[in-house]
């Protein structure tokens, strides 16, 4: 295919601009004012979304469109030789009760298992403890832009302590714990360390720079590029496998006892 698994929501978004510019196009040949000011602004929209979510990844319309031809499909890839380590809920929960600043970066995974209710109990737990909690959010996480910050927002999780990427990075060093729930790809440092991985250049959150980093996830499977994490087998980071809503629950029963 020519187009990888990772670039399709920006393909839908600009089929969605398209199909608006078409109904603005309808109301002017109908002499329909109100179709034409409907499909400016999905046509807008649309493109502006798509815009967005090119910049997020450091990419160009064109080469979002383009730049998989000839390329194979993005399957799951896994880093021969190296090896994971796995931590449970009781050594997670542990090390969020010792850390004094904790990241969370949620990712698609977590919309997909509506974990949203119980990482915002788990944070607010955590700050009446006294801890820093932050929530980062990349530009492209999830489906759409502003997926995961409308989730937060549902969730009750305070506007203030939601961070976009370029603010929290710059913190990254100072956190004890950085925990990813259902993020990959927005997280890879393949994206920063190796020019020939199929996300290269995309502006990533630099969890692998926080001293300990936890792996929320279904399972060792790449994201939704196909592209293998790295981040995976650092000697910080511990993966906590399993489906995210029991996990989390699990945490926050185990931060509350």
């Amino acid at each position: 295919p020519s187009i990888l698994g990772a670039d399709m929501p920006v393909v839908i978004t600009l089929l969605n601009s398209y199909s608006g510019w078409a109904l603005c196009a309808e109301g002017f040949i109908l002499n329909q004012p109100l179709l034409t000011i409907v499909g400016a602004l999905i046509g807008s929209s649309g493109a502006f979304l798509t815009k967005i979510m090119c910049d997020g990844m450091n990419r160009s319309l064109t080469n979002v469109i383009l730049g998989g031809f000839g390329t194979e499909s993005g399957a799951v890839q896994t880093a021969e030789g190296l090896v994971h380590t796995e931590i449970d809920v009781a050594g997670t929960v542990q090390a969020l009760q010792d850390a004094q600043s904790v990241c969370i970066v949620p990712g698609y995974g977590l919309a997909v298992a509506q974990a949203q209710k119980s990482v915002a109990d788990i944070a607010k737990h955590l700050t009446d403890k006294g801890k820093t909690v932050k929530f980062a959010v990349h530009p492209v996480a999830g489906r759409m832009p502003g997926q995961l910050n409308v989730l937060l927002a549902e969730a009750g999780v305070p506007y203030d302590i939601v961070h976009e990427m370029e603010e929290i990075n710059e913190e990254m060093e100072e956190m004890d714990v950085a925990m990813v729930i259902g993020a990959n790809d927005t997280v890879n440092s393949a994206a920063e360390d190796d020019p020939n991985s199929g996300i290269a250049g995309m502006p990533v959150i630099q969890v692998w720079k926080s001293k300990q980093v936890i792996f929320m996830k279904r399972s060792m499977a790449s994201g939704y590029a196909g592209v293998d994490n790295p981040v995976f087998y650092k000697d910080n980071t511990d993966m906590l496998l399993g489906n995210a809503a029991d996990t989390t629950e699990k945490i926050k029963q185990g931060l509350s006892s």
